[in-house]
């Protein structure tokens, strides 16, 4: 069975630069650098290799890369792709430490079919991501909120959700994460806007009085 979450890769110790970095394209590889502890690591990628996996890559994804006879533990930070031709150029990983703690930014996922939402009202997802701290081995693919019991004109706060064990949220926990609205009153707030910035009425100006003979 293939490990989605593990890479081979090779340690880049020379033809460095733009020029260097085509040949490797060229030849089926990927430059990429590990950031972390010390000195950062330059390696290859196996394009083929990376392309089959990263579909299966996010921000919290905690990746092993072998390099030589080394093990890296990594999250993936930042690609460069060439869209045109459908190319990753260069990737940015950061090592993580087991034992220490560690800060990222994680997708938040609501999941449920509101009471509000079954009453004729819309779901407003606010917050997206939110940054949190935690042992590399506590880290969540993504944070869910259960959204079913929020009624019409509720408010879902981010201190409402219930956190995975060992996950500390950095963010102001009174935040609204979402929320279901009417749809009337959504509609009237429209209105209401349009109204505002309408633009006033031409009006034109009274004929002069005709002078008499």
């Amino acid at each position: 069975m293939v490990d989605n979450k593990k890479l081979t890769a090779s340690e880049r110790s020379t033809d460095f630069g733009s020029a260097g970095s085509r040949r490797l394209l060229r030849q089926g590889f990927i430059p990429a650098v590990i950031y972390g502890k010390k000195v950062p690591v330059h390696i290859v990628l196996n394009a083929k290799e990376f392309s089959m996996k990263m579909r299966h890559f996010s921000e919290t994804a905690l990746l092993e890369i072998t390099v030589g006879a080394k093990k890296y533990e990594c999250l993936m930070k930042d690609y460069q792709e060439n869209l045109m031709r459908g190319e990753i150029k260069h990737v940015d990983f950061y090592e993580v430490t087991r034992g220490h703690l560690l800060r990222t930014m994680v997708t938040l996922t609501l999941e449920g079919n509101p009471v509000g939402a079954r009453e004729g009202g819309v779901l407003d997802q606010v917050v997206y991501e939110i940054e949190i701290e935690c042992m590399p081995k506590d880290l969540p693919q993504t944070i869910t909120a259960n959204v079913s019991a929020l009624k019409l004109n509720q408010v879902l706060h981010l201190k409402d959700i219930a956190l995975p064990q060992g996950v500390k949220v950095l963010e102001d926990v009174s935040m609204t994460v979402a929320s279901v609205k009417s749809i009337k009153e959504e509609a009237v707030a429209t209105v209401v806007t349009e109204a505002v910035v309408a633009p006033e009425a031409v009006v034109a100006p009274a004929p002069e009085p005709k002078a008499k003979k």
